[in-house]
């Protein structure tokens, strides 16, 4: 009788470890596998930022149809009435049409029209290349929550069968409660990173859905593939010229720097003298004045009106478009100069990760989960105690997380390096 009572509290101690192996389902969301293919398919064609950033392209064009407008005709019409019934002066009306010609105004108002509207394409092109690089590391991300949520969650499961098994062994008296309630503690303190970590991993899942526009709250988009990129030869002088030649921000600049030339040209046709053309027609009654008699008659008129341009002599207007003009042009060098220096940068970056990388993948990892494996046996046979295997544990934890990182850094290093290079051939597979 006293046996089975000593008996009971150990056996509600052991059904109280059973009680770490039940999973949770706290997170109720549909996961979507995707390809980076189909991602990247999605986030052009449903990011809202860069449908908004596309609809100023059409805005640019259609202010080339507006600059291709003409000056509007005036037409008057007069009507005089010169005391007829009192006097018999006669009455009479006048119609004049007039157009004011402008030289040089409208071609180059279209001319900066179509100066503006390629800058705005080449500002959405470099939008496109800023997007394009944020949304492949955002899909990184994901897969990097994905590998360390693995990592937690392998990590919890063989402490969970630790904890079990120190269990059993208190009960059959082989350890000391404590020992057993320290494995228990241990796997339930993973268990808590763990949730920790699916919360950030589904934080990133939902990104995925931000970037690509889906509005849809039930689901989210997993990403399907490996976050491996293959090794690849980049040649540093290659990389500067061709980003300098090509990369969007560069012909913004480029462009930038036509358009002040163009609104150069702008401002001084704007200060052209226009020409004031007008045609006019009259129809004057009969006048019976016993005084001043006059038979009835139709006139014609035809003016020109030149406008004496003294405001020319005042240039501030052109002085301050040239120093636009000049202020563009060096801002277009410093953007050169800036992308050289950001080349270089991200070359120096994916060297140094790459040279990381090989290092994980060559001896570190192998090593870290066989002291693992070794310490768990071990205690398994009584021969070291836990506090050997949790700093086993943790220091292949740590190993394990820095390799994801530096891989993860790795394949953002590549990014960069293509993003400042204004190439791009990233595939995930």
């Amino acid at each position: 009788m006293n046996t089975e009572l000593s008996v009971l509290p150990k056996a509600k101690y052991l059904l109280s470890t059973f009680f770490l192996t039940c999973s949770f389902s706290a997170f109720s969301q549909q996961l979507v596998p995707l390809t980076y293919q189909d991602y990247m398919d999605k986030v052009t064609k449903g990011n809202l930022e860069y449908a908004a950033e596309q609809l100023n392209v059409q805005v640019s064009e259609a202010e080339i149809v507006a600059a291709k407008v003409f000056n509007d005709p005036n037409l008057a019409a007069t009507y005089y009435y010169n005391e007829n019934n009192s006097l018999q002066m006669g009455e009479g009306f006048e119609f004049e049409l007039s157009k004011t010609f402008s030289f040089g105004k409208r071609s180059a108002g279209i001319a900066l029209a179509n100066n503006q509207k390629e800058l705005t394409e080449a500002v959405l092109a470099d939008y496109f290349r800023n997007l394009r690089a944020a949304a492949t590391v955002s899909y990184l991300e994901a897969l990097k929550q994905e590998e360390l949520y693995r990592v937690k969650q392998e990590s919890y499961n063989d402490f969970r069968q630790l904890a079990v098994s120190d269990s059993i062994r208190f009960v059959l008296g082989k350890i000391k409660e404590l020992d057993a309630t320290q494995s228990k503690l241990e796997a339930g303190i993973m268990y808590n990173e763990l949730l920790q970590a699916k919360v950030e991993l589904y934080n990133a899942f939902a990104d995925l859905n931000l970037l690509t526009g889906s509005a849809e709250n039930t689901a989210l988009y997993q990403p399907n593939a490996s976050m491996k990129l293959e090794p690849r030869l980049f040649i540093l002088s290659s990389l500067v010229s061709t980003a300098v030649d090509n990369r969007t921000d560069v012909i913004v600049a480029r462009k930038n720097s036509q358009l002040a030339s163009g609104e150069l040209l702008v401002t001084r046709r704007e200060r052209n003298t226009d020409i004031d053309v007008s045609l006019g027609l009259s129809k004057n009654a009969r006048v019976y004045n016993d005084e001043a008699p006059a038979p009835p008659f139709t006139g014609i008129s035809a003016g020109l009106s030149i406008p004496l341009k003294f405001s020319n002599f005042n240039k501030g207007a052109v002085k301050a478009a040239q120093f636009r003009e000049q202020q563009a042009e060096v801002q277009y060098q410093q953007v050169q100069l800036q992308v050289q220096t950001e080349v270089m940068q991200a070359y120096r970056s994916y060297l140094s990760l790459a040279e990381q990388l090989k290092r994980f993948e060559n001896d570190m990892l192998d090593k870290a989960k066989e002291v693992l494996e070794g310490k768990r046996y071990s205690h398994q046979r009584g021969e070291v105690s836990l506090l050997e295997v949790l700093d086993a544990q943790r220091t292949y934890n740590d190993v394990k997380v820095q390799y994801i990182e530096t891989l993860f850094n790795y394949c953002v290093a590549v990014v960069e390096l293509e993003k400042s290079a204004g190439i791009w051939d990233v595939n995930l597979q």
